[in-house]
């Protein structure tokens, strides 16, 4: 009998346990602790407990984290955005390292704005009335509308298009855009008849200076594109290069801004294209 096989990349052991506590959605903390764990080569097991807003809520998440503690031997982290000081000290007095991100913050700005805050829980998300909201409902519907060359229509409203080969990030990209800053914006795929014309589709002439392109390695992009059709002509290494390769070529023939998306995060590309298109929209 042959001995079990052991998996050639077994991954590492987690090191420890993290807790996101909000009474709210929970994204506030979780994206505030990500960003601090990050910075640890070290891996997490993460868990988010939203709408924690009655003491009875407070228990039973304090009762998860004492039982992790248990379970890991050693105590989780606890990132809270808990507004009310009664569920605060039930988490508080758990067998996790809390920390606080409202009161943190939010103490030493009454004191230096001289003025109390509202402690009004879920305020960070609150829709009601909200231009932001509806702008950003809006620039979904439109980046929908407008995915992957669907619509010339209403282009003149878009903030901004992108462009690039398939499967070059810009989907994802342009949702993103949308719905954390309201950005309206359209994508079109560069397609071998664009090559052999060479010409941008004609459609996106009259908006050129709104474009914005995305590129992607040839190793790369065939390895995404196999994930989605295995072994074709689409996939194959040597039209990834080839594509890859033209549509570079036509966008610095065009003068268009283009960077690759290979080794960047969406949140690191729709950063940098925020830079380069100049758009003041935000999102609190």
């Amino acid at each position: 009998m042959n001995p079990p096989e052991i998996a050639a990349h077994q991954l590492p052991p987690i090191d420890r346990t993290v807790f996101f506590v909000s009474d709210g959605t929970g994204i506030t903390a979780e994206t505030f602790g990500h960003a601090v764990l990050t910075q640890f080569d070290l891996r997490f097991r993460q868990i988010r407990m939203p709408f924690v807003d009655t003491r009875d809520k407070a228990h039973d998440a304090a009762k998860r984290i004492n039982q992790a503690f248990l379970s890991d031997g050693k105590r989780p982290i606890v990132f809270s955005t808990l507004v009310q000081d009664d569920l605060s000290v039930v988490i508080q007095q758990s067998a996790g390292m809390y920390m606080d991100l409202i009161h943190t913050f939010v103490e030493p700005l009454e004191q230096e704005l001289d003025a109390k805050s509202t402690h009004s829980v879920g305020r960070s998300h609150n829709i009601a009335d909200s231009d932001d909201y509806k702008n950003r409902i809006e620039a979904i519907n439109f980046s929908l509308a407008h995915d992957d060359g669907q619509s010339h229509k209403n282009l003149a409203m878009a903030d901004v298009i992108l462009v690039g080969v398939s499967r070059s990030g810009k989907t994802p990209t342009t949702l993103y855009l949308a719905m954390q800053y309201g950005i309206k914006a359209a994508n079109y795929p560069l397609i071998p008849e664009d090559f052999e014309r060479a010409k941008l589709p004609s459609g996106l002439l009259p908006y050129k200076s709104k474009i914005f392109g995305l590129s992607i390695t040839p190793d790369r992009l065939s390895e995404v594109r196999n994930e989605r059709r295995p072994g074709s002509k689409y996939a194959a290494i040597e039209n990834c290069r080839y594509e890859v390769n033209e549509a570079e070529a036509m966008m610095r023939r065009e003068g268009i801004r283009w960077m690759s998306s290979t080794a960047k995060s969406i949140e690191e590309i729709a950063t940098m294209i925020l830079q380069e298109i100049k758009i003041d929209k935000h999102q609190y």
